[in-house]
């Protein structure tokens, strides 16, 4: 037997399906979450505002901006980070777009950056970064400002009928056990 197969054995149960990940690190803890109360509603609003805030067009902000607003709005905080977490790589794709609709909004010159320098910026040096970015981030963070209710809005109306739909299969499970 080698290493894999012992650890294997140590980690599933006989005759259990492997899960995913997306099942074992996300679907699994919200209904979890779900099951020991949290409404769908505040489930909703939290992985809704966790999305919207986690591409937040200010690298290094998200991770303090979703714990602030959880606290704030009493949601439920490890919702919101796995999610802010999850969004990262959108994050990160998104900054381009915002710097672009900021540019293009504000009537502001072209800043020709990529995501690549952007980061290199940043890695090297955040506050020369910001300050080299400072109108252009406050140009895209007045996009995301447009842009976020919206999304929050149309998150929230399409994950309350889904959770509500998990908290009813889930207690018909549960009741059957």
């Amino acid at each position: 037997m080698n290493m894999m197969e012992a650890r294997t054995l140590c980690v599933e149960p006989v005759g259990s399906v492997k899960e995913g990940f997306f099942r074992r690190r996300i679907a699994r803890p919200i209904v979890d979450l779900l099951r020991q109360g949290v409404t769908p509603e505040k489930m909703a609003l939290s992985l809704a505002l966790g999305a919207a805030l986690g591409v937040f067009p200010v690298m290094g902000t998200t991770t303090a901006l979703c714990a602030l607003v959880a606290f704030a709005w009493r949601l439920n905080l490890p919702a919101v980070q796995i999610v802010n977490y999850l969004v990262y790589p959108l994050q990160i794709a998104l900054l381009i777009p915002f710097f672009r609709a900021g540019e293009k909004m504000f009537g502001a010159p072209h800043l020709p950056l990529s995501v690549t320098q952007i980061l290199a910026m940043v890695h090297a040096s955040f506050w020369v970064a910001t300050r080299f970015l400072w109108t252009t981030t406050w140009h895209a963070i007045a996009v995301w400002c447009l842009v976020a209710p919206i999304f929050v809005g149309l998150a929230y109306v399409i994950l309350v009928p889904l959770l509500r739909r998990v908290v009813r299969m889930t207690s018909k499970v549960g009741a059957t056990d």
